[in-house]
C-alpha cells in the first residue's frame, strides 16, 4: 500500500508539471511514460473505489499532496480520488490546454498512423487523444487546443485540430463503430462554434478538417473512404445550416485555400458560386464615391474583394474558367446585359461592371 500511495503522489505531481513551462523539454519516451503513470492511477481506481478503508486512506493522502502541490504550482487544481478514474483525459486536456507543449508532442498525440500498443500493459502515448476522446470530451479537447494555444490558419496547429476534427466525426457517423450519430455530430460542431464563436481561426480549423481529406493517402479500405466522404458532406451541411460562418469562412480565408476547396468538391464549388453571388446582389452605386459599395449589410465584401475571388476562378482552369464566365454572362444578361464602358455600366448593373472590370 505504501507504493500504491507513493504512486498517486507521484502521478499528482506529473498532473501539476503537465501546465509548466518544462513541458517543453519532453519527447516521445516521456510521453509515453506520463500516460502509463495515469493508466496505472485509473487501474488503481477501479480496483479500490469500492473498498472503504483503502479508499479514505488514499483520499487522505491525496489531500495532504494537494496541500503540498498548491504552495508549489500558482494556479494548482486539487485532485480527487473520484479524479483517478479519468486520470488520462485529465492529462491529456492539461497538455492541449498548455502553450508551451511542443507542436511535435502535439502532433504525436493525434498520430493514427501507428500502433497505438507497447506490447505490455501499457499503451504508449501516440495517437492516444482519438482513442480517449468521446463526444463530451471532444468539444473540452479542441476548444482546449483552440482556446490556449492562440491557433492561427495556415499553421501546424490549425492542422493538427482540423484533422482531429475530421477524425472524431469519422468515428462518429461510421456505421463500424456502432451507427450513425448525426445528432451527437451536430451537437459538437454546435458546441465548439459555441465556445470559439465565429471568427478567422475557427473558420480556419473547419476549412483544415476539410483541406484534411485532400492530403489524406493513409485511407486503405472503402469502409474508410466511405466514413470520409461522409464527414466531408456532413461539415458541408452544417455549415449550410450556419451560413453566416460560411461567408465569414469564404470572406477571410486565403483564396488559395478556396481554391483548393473549390478543386477538391463540386458541392463547395456550388456553395462558393452562391455565396460570390450573394455578395454581388449586395453591392450598391455610390454616386458620390463612384463605386460599388456595401451599403445595407456589413457580411459582405468590397467590389475589389469580389473582383479577386472571380478572377481567381477565371485561373483557376480552362473548364472553370469557361463555367464562370457563362455565369457571369448570364447574369450580366439578367441585369439588363448592359455592355458598354463607363458610368452606364458601373451605375446600373453591378454584374456588368464586374464582367467589364474583369475583362480589362
Amino acid at each position: 500500500m505504501e507504493a500504491v500511495v507513493k504512486n498517486l503522489e507521484r502521478t499528482a505531481e506529473l498532473l501539476a508539471l503537465s501546465q509548466t513551462e518544462i513541458v517543453r523539454r519532453w519527447d516521445k519516451q516521456t510521453l509515453d511514460r506520463a500516460f502509463q503513470w495515469a493508466q496505472y492511477c485509473e487501474h488503481v481506481y477501479t480496483r479500490f473505489h469500492a473498498n472503504p478503508t483503502v479508499r479514505d486512506i488514499l483520499e487522505k493522502q491525496l489531500q495532504v499532496t494537494n496541500e503540498s502541490l498548491r504552495t508549489i504550482f500558482q494556479g494548482y487544481t486539487d485532485i480527487t480520488f473520484s479524479d483517478l478514474s479519468q486520470c488520462q483525459h485529465l492529462l491529456l486536456v492539461g497538455l492541449l490546454s498548455n502553450a508551451a507543449v511542443p507542436s511535435s508532442v502535439i502532433k504525436l498525440l493525434f498520430d493514427t498512423s501507428c500502433s497505438r500498443t507497447a506490447g505490455g500493459k501499457y499503451k504508449d502515448a501516440t495517437g492516444h487523444c482519438t482513442e480517449l476522446i468521446e463526444v463530451t470530451s471532444a468539444r473540452k479537447v479542441l476548444s482546449a487546443i483552440y482556446l490556449k494555444r492562440s491557433t492561427s490558419f495556415p499553421g501546424p496547429d490549425a492542422d493538427v485540430i482540423g484533422i482531429t476534427l475530421m477524425e472524431i466525426l469519422d468515428i462518429l457517423l461510421s456505421p463500424a463503430t456502432g451507427g450513425s450519430k448525426v445528432g451527437q455530430a451536430e451537437k459538437l460542431l454546435d458546441n465548439i462554434l459555441q465556445t470559439c464563436g465565429e471568427n478567422e481561426n475557427f473558420s480556419g480549423v473547419v476549412a483544415a478538417a476539410l483541406l484534411s481529406r485532400k492530403n489524406n493517402k493513409t485511407a486503405a479500405t472503402t469502409t474508410n473512404m466511405a466514413s470520409e466522404g461522409v464527414s466531408f458532406d456532413f461539415i458541408l451541411d452544417w455549415l449550410q445550416h450556419h451560413h453566416s460562418l460560411l461567408q465569414h469562412m469564404c470572406s477571410t480565408l486565403p483564396i488559395g485555400l478556396l481554391m483548393d476547396l473549390y478543386q477538391q468538391s463540386v458541392r463547395f464549388r456550388v456553395t462558393y458560386r452562391d455565396i460570390l453571388k450573394q455578395w454581388g446582389s449586395q453591392l450598391e452605386y455610390d454616386m458620390g464615391e463612384g463605386e460599388w459599395v456595401q451599403m445595407y449589410t456589413t457580411d459582405g465584401v468590397s467590389f475589389k474583394t469580389l473582383s479577386d475571388h472571380y478572377r481567381s476562378l477565371l485561373g483557376a482552369c480552362p473548364s472553370t474558367k469557361e463555367d464562370v464566365e457563362r455565369e457571369l454572362t448570364e447574369l450580366k444578361v439578367a441585369d439588363g446585359d448592359f455592355d458598354v464602358g463607363g458610368l452606364s455600366v458601373w451605375g446600373l448593373s453591378v454584374w456588368g461592371g464586374l464582367f467589364f472590370n474583369l475583362k480589362r
